[in-house]
């Protein structure tokens, strides 16, 4: 696949809103999708937050093998005042995190004649829960949420209540992916709009992603019958599973790119986590 670079000008105010920003805020919860932690890490973020307090969140565990999800959370642990699970859908992991901002803010209030409100700006890359998750904190529908990168727009504060009040901007990518991987990564999760490139090619790179750790998923809701196929021949025999076919038995590439890529996404394929907190991270 050519490599990705998505960067849309919105991206680029987003960035400045935030630098500007900063300075009102106390703290910075860096929202991360549990099936790709790095990758979701946005370093421009990183750079701009550096000497805030912070809270890790690995948002859509769900989705990610818990036990991969557990090592991420002792690797994150060292750099972060707290690091917490969490699924923004159904509002799992939402009381936690309110209860570490609350300590965050007693902390910071400590000895104070006048307590202030603790100021809060939860960042991540698009796709990755931030709306679910404000929505699950002001318990209202106050933010846009949708399933595609990039729905969220504009700048508000947002009161979450017990002195805490929350700084809404919308996700933020990088101008370009240093290691291809990183992209690919992206685009397997939904973080990359799938208008910006090939979904076939897209679909093919994930089963061979897939086809070197999670075969047996694709095995069993493909019930495929040959494990030493290559990628290729893996996509044709799901197509072929499915009845994917077009006029005169021509196997449906786009249609199979398309449910291979949405059961991975919304976990129907099963638990899958793409990197690992060791060496091999890819």
């Amino acid at each position: 696949m050519e490599q990705i670079n998505w960067y849309p000008g919105h991206m680029k105010k987003t960035r400045e809103l935030i630098a500007a920003n900063l300075k009102m805020v106390d703290v910075v919860c860096e929202l991360l999708d549990a099936r790709i932690p790095l990758s979701s890490r946005n370093p421009i973020i990183n750079d701009l937050i550096i000497n805030k307090r912070r809270i890790v969140v690995l948002n859509k565990s769900d989705l990610a093998d818990p036990a991969i999800t557990a090592l991420w959370k002792d690797h994150f642990r060292r750099e972060s005042d707290d690091v917490l699970v969490m699924n923004s859908v159904i509002g799992s992991g939402v009381k936690e995190l309110l209860k570490s901002l609350e300590r965050i803010r007693d902390s910071r209030n400590e000895g104070q004649v006048r307590k202030r409100p603790l100021r809060l700006m939860i960042v991540g890359v698009p796709n990755v829960g931030k709306s679910s998750l404000i929505n699950r904190l002001t318990g209202k529908k106050g933010a846009r949420t949708g399933n595609k990168p990039g729905v969220t727009r504009g700048k508000q504060w947002l009161n979450l209540g017990a002195d805490i009040q929350l700084l809404d901007t919308p996700g933020i990518l990088w101008p370009k992916f240093e290691d291809p991987q990183t992209g690919l990564n992206l685009a397997f999760c939904g973080s990359v709009k799938d208008e910006t490139m090939d979904l076939a090619d897209l679909a093919l790179a994930l089963i061979t992603r897939l086809s070197e750790r999670h075969y047996a998923l694709l095995e069993e809701r493909y019930h495929l019958k040959n494990p030493t196929d290559t990628p290729l021949e893996t996509m044709e025999a799901i197509a072929g599973s499915r009845g994917y076919l077009l006029s005169g038995g021509r196997i449906d590439y786009e249609r199979t790119a398309r449910t291979v890529l949405d059961e991975f996404r919304s976990g129907t394929l099963g638990r899958v986590t793409l990197e690992y907190p060791s060496s091999d991270q890819h």
